[in-house]
């Protein structure tokens, strides 16, 4: 039985066209996916059908039915009745989407008063039912607790059981595990596939990850510029349409290739025994110990909170060790201070996990690249051809941040981190924010300029399927504590750590891949 059909949708947004004749069904009980990269028209599909597009956007052609009713002719007070009730939206972000100064058990029994399903006492309680039944571990004690006081994961979880409180029919799941570690994605997209199991609930889930739709959906629907060039229960098996193939070509967890082993070299960064103690006790890092061999990459591997970002702001020298030595180019580093320090800034930069946030949008594109230069009094001159070496035009000098596109962003980020020519590049998430053929780009690039600069690489990461396809040796961390640690063809292939297995394991799209390897 068909839930909602979308026939011939068209959206703008201030009469710019963002969707163009889209059209397909999701059944009762069915789980269907819509993939493609940002600005392909997915999310704007999806809040069009829950009638929550933002300012501007207006719905001009095509019709929306949700089990026989006319969602487009629906007014504000009607939709009051059916959004939360009949549909209801796992967003993206749960750090904007969670209000910061109520409990999280007063937020999920909101929506039970609102829709008339409890009373106050009898929501109270119904919120932490609904909090268990999301996965969320001691619902009693969360309950209580404020957003900012649970992890990502958590915090999805607490907006999935927002979203099963007013038993719906369809929940349109928005991008719901995006920001997450590949290990939480699995558990959070295994229990809200397992609940829509139980319940009969439809789910639209919204992603750019064609490995994450392979696992998840009878059925994919993919977006390009606004129209479906492609449907079906074969989408990942057997694709027709050049760009659908694009999309696989380029994701990470869709491809088995990896680097050629890497011959011996020196190495340019030695930390031995590394340790972090925060106030209060709290041991971030503990006795790790690698090598970062001349011109190499070495990737960090690990959930959030396992101690990957810690140890490279000690490698940097962001952060001071509470134990254990950094040598650099055969100088320990460890206490190094004052001028000295500033001296070594040259030769070690960081390129960070989003590249919304990373560059100041007040600065045009060449004060950014520029800015490490005039901290160290050296000429501006060198903007263009660094702009080059990223594969930027050099008309984007004179644009601001907001006038460029998140891989552009990224490639400016790693020019101003090129400024200095330094030895050693730190990159934390570099790809994680960006969509799969974007990432694509951007490893592609980061490996040419390793190739031509010799660069050495600290590949910070919790995707072992982006780490496949840029390291040499990678180091698994766990708690704080390096659990495995080798040539990457050796951990990736034959991993030695249970944990090491468990983020393998979790790689979204590997049980499809293998069928198409055997097919």
């Amino acid at each position: 039985m068909t839930l909602l059909r979308i026939s011939g949708l068209a959206v703008s947004y201030k009469d710019v066209p963002a969707v163009r004749d889209v059209g397909f069904d999701v059944g009762a009980g069915e789980v269907v996916a819509v993939v493609g990269e940002s600005g392909s028209g997915k999310s704007t599909t999806a809040h069009a059908a829950i009638g929550l597009l933002p300012r501007g956007g207006r719905v001009d052609g095509g019709s929306i039915t949700f089990d026989g009713r006319d969602l487009l002719s629906l007014s504000s007070r009607q939709w009051r009745s059916v959004r939360g009730r009949e549909i209801a939206l796992v967003p993206q972000d749960p750090a904007v989407s969670l209000n910061p100064v109520h409990r999280i058990g007063d937020q999920v029994a909101e929506v039970l008063r609102i829709h008339g399903l409890a009373d106050r006492r009898s929501a109270s309680v119904q919120a932490i039912e609904l909090l268990e039944r999301a996965g969320v571990p001691s619902p009693e004690l969360r309950a209580r607790q404020y957003p900012h006081q649970l992890s990502g994961g958590l915090r999805q979880r607490v907006l999935i059981a927002a979203a099963l409180a007013g038993r719906p029919k369809l929940i349109i799941a928005d991008e719901p595990t995006s920001a997450l570690d590949v290990t939480v994605q699995r558990r959070i997209l295994d229990h809200l596939t397992a609940l829509a199991l139980d319940s009969g609930t439809a789910i639209l889930l919204i992603t750019h990850d064609l490995g994450v739709a392979a696992d998840r959906a009878s059925r994919i629907v993919v977006l390009s510029q606004g129209s479906v060039v492609e449907e079906g229960s074969s989408v990942v098996s057997a694709p027709t349409h050049p760009y659908t193939r694009q999309l696989l070509a380029a994701a990470p967890s869709m491809t088995s290739a990896s680097r050629e082993p890497a011959p011996p070299a020196e190495p340019l960064v030695s930390v031995r025994d590394l340790a972090k103690t925060f106030d209060g006790g709290i041991r971030a890092v503990d006795g790790v110990s690698f090598d970062i061999p001349r011109g190499q990459t070495l990737a960090l591997v690990g959930e959030s909170g396992s101690g990957k970002s810690t140890t490279a702001r000690m490698v940097l020298r962001l952060e001071t060790p509470s134990a254990g030595s950094v040598v650099f180019d055969g100088q320990d580093i460890t206490t190094l201070g004052g001028a000295e320090l500033r001296r070594l800034r040259r030769r070690m930069q960081i390129v960070y996990q989003n590249p919304y946030a990373s560059l100041n949008p007040k600065f045009s594109i060449e004060d950014v690249v520029a800015e490490p230069l005039r901290a160290f009094g050296l000429p501006r001159t060198a903007v263009p051809s660094l702009l080059d070496q990223v594969a930027l035009p050099a008309s984007v000098a004179r644009r601001k941040p907001a006038e460029l596109s998140g891989g552009q962003r990224q490639r400016v980020a790693i020019a101003r981190a090129l400024a200095l020519q330094p030895d050693l590049l730190v990159c934390d998430e570099p790809v994680s924010a960006l969509d799969v053929s974007v990432q694509a780009q951007i490893l592609r690039l980061l490996a040419e300029l390793q190739s031509s600069l010799g660069l050495s690489y600290l590949f910070i990461s919790h995707d072992l399927a982006v780490v496949r396809q840029l390291a040499d040796h990678v180091g698994v961390l766990r708690d704080g504590v390096l659990v495995e640690l080798g040539p990457a063809g050796q951990v990736l292939a034959q991993p030695r750590a249970e944990y090491t297995k468990e983020l393998l394991a979790a790689i979204p799209g590997r049980a499809a891949q293998e069928v198409s390897t055997l097919g």
